[in-house]
This record gives structure tokens, C-alpha cells and sequence, in this order.
């Protein structure tokens, strides 16, 4: 399924000995655009750290009472790695949080999921590549972050980041949601990752490999739109891209 990440913030999170938190935001990489953490908050339990939850331990999204399953028990959570609120994820902190739930890293390899392409379904059964000269450092981004990066497209500025769309089977982000009401009155378009050329953390700007006169003529998206495999095979075809589902065995759509 596909889902808006400002839709799945504050939805709840419920471990298997009841809820812990709510989701604040999510933390991906810049290399794959996949979401390795959800940002938990905990209220006044663990306030004084950051809480992050691997997609290793999400087994499953429910829009319907908007929560989220999570594989893990509060006393897991209190006695994992801790990290201050105003500290970044280090690379250290990552190698001991893996090791701690005993998952494999997702940065052991070029892949997605280091050695997958998708979250390996027995993770008991999963291992380290043995490749160490494909092992990458990530360098891990926050939605809010870059919610109002504008967008570059090859000849002029077309909209500013206003959502990402994820996918919950593998935690990748499929599009970023551009807001061109100072553009494009009253009309939004998504873009994906895979079309972008480079990002300038420093000047808050994302450049995309695509005209302004070939996103303005793009599919228009909605919020009420059903973002099904039609309109994404519309969409890429529009651009003329290969779509990234070809090794997807069912198609998602979008709900939330």
C-alpha cells in the first residue's frame, strides 16, 4: 500500500504489550529514499530521547483506526540504544541498535535492505553480505526536514515538497507530493526520487531531471485520488520512466 507520511503522523503505535507512542516523523537516507525509522513520541515515557522504530519491527499500517503495528515490547524500546533529542543518529548508534535487536544492517550492502531488495520476511533467517566493500554510510534526513524544499526542475523552479508517498513493503519513498500553487494554481504533481539529479541540503532545493512544461503537462494529483498501479503506469509513461514495480508481485493503492 501506499500512504502520505503527514497521514501516518500521529498515528498510534502499538507494541505487543499495547500502545507506546505516536508516530512525529520519519528519518530516511538520501542514497535510496527509504524510511529506516519512524520518530516515535512518548509523551512524558522516554521524553527525554528520541525513540526510533526500524521497519524491521512494522508488521503492518492500519488506516481504518490509524495505527501501526510494531513487533516489539515496551521493555525492547526502554532497553535499546538511546540517543538525546538533539543529537543525530551516528553511525555508531546504528551499529549498536542493530546488534541490540540482532537485525541485519540495512547499509551492509547495496541494496535497499543491504542485502535485499525488500524487508527480508524471516529476519531470523537473514544475514550480513559478505561484501564489505559495498557497505555505504547513510546520511539519514528527516521528512520535516525537507517538507518545503522547493523544487528545480531543468529550466526554473516549479513548486515546493509538500508530502512523501511511502510504500509499506518496503518503506521506500515511491513520490514526493509538489505543492505549484505559485506555479501551477490549485494543481499538485508527484514526482519520484528515482528522477532526481541532486539535492542541496544547503539551499533547502531539490533538482529533478524533468522540464517545467513536461510537469506541467503531468497527470494531476489529488488528495482524493486513488493512487492505483493505472495512474502510477500513466504517470511514468507521461515521462517516459521505467516504473519500479517490476519486481512488485501485487499492486498497492494508495489509502491514506
Amino acid at each position: 500500500m501506499l500512504y502520505k507520511a503527514q497521514t501516518m503522523t500521529g498515528y498510534a503505535l502499538r507494541g505487543i504489550d499495547g500502545e507506546f507512542g505516536t508516530v512525529k516523523e520519519f528519518y530516511f537516507d538520501d542514497q535510496h529514499w527509504t524510511v529506516r525509522y519512524l520518530i516515535a513520541e512518548t509523551g512524558t515515557w522516554l521524553a527525554d530521547r528520541q525513540v526510533l522504530i526500524s521497519p524491521y519491527a512494522l508488521t503492518g499500517v492500519k488506516s481504518e483506526d490509524r495505527h501501526i503495528n510494531v513487533n516489539l515490547t515496551r521493555a525492547q524500546i526502554e532497553g535499546s540504544p538511546a540517543i538525546s533529542n538533539d543529537k543525530p543518529v551516528s553511525q555508531q548508534f546504528e551499529d549498536y541498535y542493530y546488534e541490540y535487536f540482532g537485525w541485519p544492517k540495512y547499509y551492509g550492502g547495496s541494496l535497499m535492505w543491504g542485502a535485499y531488495p525488500y524487508i527480508p520476511l524471516d529476519l531470523k533467517k537473514s544475514r550480513e553480505p559478505n561484501h564489505p566493500k559495498k557497505v555505504w554510510n547513510p546520511r539519514l534526513r528527516s521528512t520535516k526536514e525537507v517538507s518545503k524544499y522547493y523544487i528545480q526542475a531543468t529550466d526554473g523552479e516549479i513548486g515546493h515538497v509538500e508530502d512523501f508517498i511511502i510504500d509499506d513493503k518496503a518503506w521506500a519513498i515511491r513520490y514526493l507530493v509538489i505543492g505549484t500553487r505559485n506555479w501551477l494554481p490549485g494543481k499538485k504533481v508527484i514526482v519520484s526520487p528515482q528522477w532526481i539529479e541532486r539535492v542541496s541540503w544547503e539551499e533547502g532545493k531539490v533538482f529533478v531531471g524533468l522540464s517545467l512544461e513536461s510537469i506541467r503537462k503531468s497527470p494531476e494529483y489529488s488528495e482524493e485520488l486513488l493512487l492505483n498501479r493505472d495512474y502510477e503506469a500513466q504517470l511514468h509513461e507521461h515521462y517516459n520512466r521505467p516504473g519500479y514495480w517490476g519486481d512488485v508481485p501485487t499492486a498497492r493503492e494508495h489509502s491514506g
